[in-house]
């Protein structure tokens, strides 16, 4: 069951956020989370602008994820390549499973598409895991774009059915 994030939530959201950091930096990324991304400050914002979610099944919380429709500042520009489509759009940031099972990230992903028609992502060059789920998922590289801090990602989007209104 996919539900927005609740703020009493907060600790397991961030020892699910601090565990993918740890497999992150097993897997060659130590430095895309580095140690403390994303804060407590940023996920306390997502939730209570209801844009973060979790990922509940027999009543144990596999995935947390932002899901924001609408324009990502981020990808106003981008770098080598072009979007596959300039229409409207959701973006997935901040994916992180609990390790619990195989196959979350692609639930989650299979989720985020069955509500909007065109999804972005974007990863870190190290990031080979989730690099692997968005190509599997049939995204498309798209280019590169620079996030805040000025570092690249490589820039995804898969094109989905219609959109859904909830």
């Amino acid at each position: 069951m996919f539900r927005g994030a609740n703020r009493f939530e907060l600790d397991r959201i961030m020892e699910i956020y601090a565990h993918a950091r740890a497999v992150m930096a097993a897997s060659g990324n130590s430095t895309q989370w580095g140690d403390s991304f994303p804060s407590r400050e940023l996920i306390e914002e997502d939730i209570l602008s209801n844009r973060l979610f979790v990922y509940m099944v027999n009543g144990r919380m596999e995935a947390v994820f932002a899901f924001i429709l609408g324009d990502d500042p981020t990808y106003a520009e981008i770098e080598d390549g072009e979007w596959l489509s300039n229409g409207p759009y959701g973006t997935l940031h901040r994916l992180a499973s609990a390790g619990l099972r195989p196959g979350v990230a692609g639930e989650v992903i299979d989720w985020c598409l069955e509500r909007w028609e065109g999804l972005r992502a974007d990863t870190h060059a190290d990031n080979k895991i989730m690099q692997h789920v968005l190509e599997k998922k049939g995204f498309a590289r798209c280019g590169i774009i620079h996030v805040a801090n000025g570092t690249p990602r490589i820039a995804y989007q898969k094109m989905a059915g219609g959109h859904i209104e909830e």
